[in-house]
């Protein structure tokens, strides 16, 4: 398939808003999925740090500071060869690159605060180990205004889609089929 006529869904959002739900339902329906996270694990791996949340914001941000704020999307997308999904899109020069190269088109997904950091505590990571107040430090980090950084709050603005999922699984999954469909219009 030749790679601008590729679909390639980006999904964006807050922590422990449901991003990973999405995409893991979406491959359940045969979307393969890449992740921005996972170029910047891979490095991370390579430098011998622990990847824990603050340790792939401060990478990431070195990243696009490096090598250009698109870095991480044209990293992902040699990888890609079919429609596919794109996770931890973070940076409005990603978003950019992927439009240029691809009918892409962004979904930023939200819940409420405290339902996202309850989320994180029944999930029970270790980088989830954090106290409500480390929580919402974390977030402010990930919505810069500045180039080189996350800019969650610019990348809202650019979706073409928007998803609060306060409610249950069903009403999530139906909000994702409504916005295929609308996709495959």
């Amino acid at each position: 398939m030749e790679k601008e006529k590729l679909k390639i869904i980006g999904i964006t959002g807050s922590f422990c808003s449901g991003k990973d739900t999405i995409a893991d339902y979406l491959v359940s329906k045969g979307w393969p999925n890449f992740s921005l996270s996972d170029e910047i694990r891979e490095v991370l791996k390579k430098e011998n740090i622990e990847p824990t949340r603050d340790n792939l914001i401060k990478k990431g941000n070195d990243l696009r500071q490096e090598f250009g704020n698109q870095v991480l999307a044209e990293r992902t997308f040699k990888k890609i060869k079919e429609n596919s999904i794109i996770t931890s899109v973070r940076n409005l020069g990603e978003i950019e690159f992927l439009k240029n190269k691809a009918n892409f088109c962004l979904i930023f997904v939200d819940a409420p605060i405290w339902e996202r950091y309850s989320r994180a505590k029944n999930r029970g990571k270790e980088t989830d180990k954090v106290t409500f107040e480390q929580f919402r430090n974390q977030e402010q980090q990930e919505k810069s205004k500045e180039k080189n950084k996350q800019q969650l709050d610019l990348c809202k603005d650019r979706a073409d889609f928007i998803i609060i999922n306060d409610g249950n699984l069903e009403d999530l999954y139906k909000k994702v089929e409504g916005i295929i469909g609308k996709i495959n219009e």
